[in-house]
Order: structure tokens, then C-alpha cells, then sequence
């Protein structure tokens, strides 16, 4: 068991410690949740299989309390902003969804309270997780990046793969701009990613994406500018400036085919063919499968 999953299960009570422990080597090596709500059986969610704890009498709504305090350690204004979004981020760079009654401030969310279920969603770094369609987003002999886009139902590892475009792209002599407005590509904590992507890789953490763009394009004049789950009008019209100011874009959608995108709130970026190269990803047979790779004139039928 890595040091980062040990860091996780530390912030949990001791018997569900214990039980996580005794599982097999290849669930606590693989999971990616840990779903924990009151009354309810604990559930660790690993290789795309369901695992329950059988806990239900030992988890009470107290228990949820205690293990955000641990997550927060104990500095739960530190996170009012983050908390006010439905989730934090965890050193780490793991992310903790939470559900509960929302307090409203001004008509708009403040925090949350009476903690009903967390979700721990693990993050980790796979190192050359990239490296196979590498070619298709640069062209090392002419050194072009294509902009890239990267469609995916949700659980797929497109944030992974993102993060190691980033790497990869950085390491090749690139300045690389990544705008992480939910803090999932570089699992920023107190201002520091907790990954390794590259000493040339400047990252913009918490800024909603449209604006952050085109910050880092006048800020810190980017090669390249990654992003991840753009969907978004104002989204369509960064990736555009970010074009006309000869910045590349590689981002991600959720979607599963070329005519869904198309019909999306960015579906000009395709049709004008502003995205070079189009990534698809499924979960099958495994989570970061790379199902196939186009060029936007292949797409269209061209």
C-alpha cells in the first residue's frame, strides 16, 4: 500500500481502517472511491467493482462529522470556499465530494452542514500513461503541438491522461499553461501540485475556465494551455482567443461520439476544425482505455 493511500485511510476511523487493511492487495492498490454515508455500508469502489465494508451500525452521522474534520485537518474555514463548491481538495490532490443541508448566504451557497455522506475520490500520477498518443498531439520533427481534444464519459481517465500531456509536453521544451478551476489535474494543495508535471508547466488553480485562459495566455505566454471539462459557451469562445493568439488548446469533454460533441455548446471548436486531433476513451476493458484517435477531417468525413 503506497504512502498516498496510507495518508487517506489515516483520516478514517480505526475499525474502518482495520477492515479497509484487511482487504486484498490488488482492491486497495486499484480503488478510486471510498463511499461513506450514515447508516449505510462503507463501499470502496475498485477496478470498476463494488466492495462493501459491512459497517452500516458503525457509521452514524457523527462519524461523518469526524472524518471531515480529519480530512480538514480541523481548519474548516480555511476551506469555507471550497466547501461552499460540494467537495475539497485533500493533500494529495484527492478530492472529497460532500452532500448535506446547504446553508444559502445572499441567495447563493455558503457551506454545508449535518454531513450526510462523503465521497473520497482518489487521485494518483501514472507516469507515461501518455506516452502512446503522444504523436498524435506533437509532432516532435517540426515541434507542433495539435490542439487536442479529449472525449470521455465520466471515470474514464481523461483527467490522468491530461495531467501526463502536461508532463510530457513540458519535459519536450514546452511552456505549458494549465488552468484548473476544480483543482483535478495538478491536486493543487496550499499553492503546490502534488504531481510531477514538468519544471515548465505554470499552473492557475480555482479559476473558472474562460477567464483563466486567457490570464495565463497574457501572464505567463504559454505554448500550450490544458484545461479539462470545458462544455461552456464562454469555454468555445477562450479556446478561440487562445487560437488567434497562436496559444494550442488541449482540453477534455464529456461525451461518447463525434456527433454528440458536435451537437455540444462547443460543437463550432470541431466543426471549424479548431481542435486538430480528437482523443475517445471508454472504461473498457479498463479504466484509460484509448478507444480511438482521429483527426478532425477524419471525423467529418473528409
Amino acid at each position: 500500500m503506497d504512502k498516498n493511500t496510507e495518508h487517506i485511510l489515516s483520516k478514517l476511523p480505526d475499525e474502518m481502517q482495520r477492515r479497509i487493511k484487511k482487504l486484498p492487495e490488488y482492491v486497495k492498490d486499484n480503488f478510486e472511491e471510498i463511499r461513506i454515508k450514515a447508516g449505510f455500508d462503507t463501499l470502496i469502489i475498485s477496478g470498476g467493482n463494488e466492495i462493501s465494508l459491512r459497517d452500516a451500525s458503525e457509521v452514524y452521522p457523527h462519524t461523518l462529522d469526524e472524518i471531515l474534520n480529519r480530512l480538514l485537518d480541523y481548519s474548516y474555514y480555511a476551506y469555507e470556499d471550497e466547501l461552499s463548491k460540494g467537495y475539497i481538495t485533500i493533500e494529495g490532490g484527492h478530492r472529497v465530494g460532500i452532500c448535506g443541508r446547504v446553508t444559502l448566504k445572499d441567495g447563493r451557497v455558503h457551506i454545508i452542514k449535518d454531513i450526510s455522506s462523503l465521497n473520497i475520490r482518489r487521485s494518483r500520477q501514472i507516469i507515461g500513461s501518455s506516452d502512446k498518443i503522444m504523436p498524435a498531439v506533437l509532432d516532435k520533427d517540426i515541434g507542433r503541438i495539435y490542439s487536442t481534444l479529449i472525449i470521455s464519459p465520466p471515470k474514464c481517465g481523461k483527467t490522468t491522461l491530461l495531467r501526463d500531456i502536461a508532463r510530457n509536453l513540458s519535459l519536450n521544451g514546452f511552456r505549458v499553461g494549465i488552468c484548473d478551476e476544480r483543482s483535478e489535474i495538478a491536486g493543487c494543495f496550499e499553492g503546490r501540485s502534488s504531481y510531477d508535471l514538468g519544471s515548465r508547466t505554470d499552473i492557475l488553480d480555482g479559476c473558472p475556465k474562460a477567464e483563466g485562459m486567457i490570464m495565463l495566455i497574457r501572464a505567463m505566454s504559454p505554448d500550450v494551455v490544458i484545461t479539462d471539462e470545458i462544455g461552456k459557451p464562454e469555454d468555445a469562445d477562450a479556446v478561440k482567443s487562445a487560437l488567434y493568439a497562436g496559444v494550442k488548446t488541449i482540453t477534455s469533454i464529456h461525451g461518447n461520439s463525434y456527433e454528440e460533441v458536435e451537437r455540444s455548446a462547443i460543437g463550432e471548436l470541431v466543426r471549424e476544425h479548431i481542435f486538430e486531433t480528437l482523443i475517445f476513451m471508454s472504461a473498457f476493458p479498463s479504466t484509460g482505455t484509448v478507444e480511438k484517435i482521429l483527426r478532425l477531417s477524419d471525423a467529418a468525413g473528409e
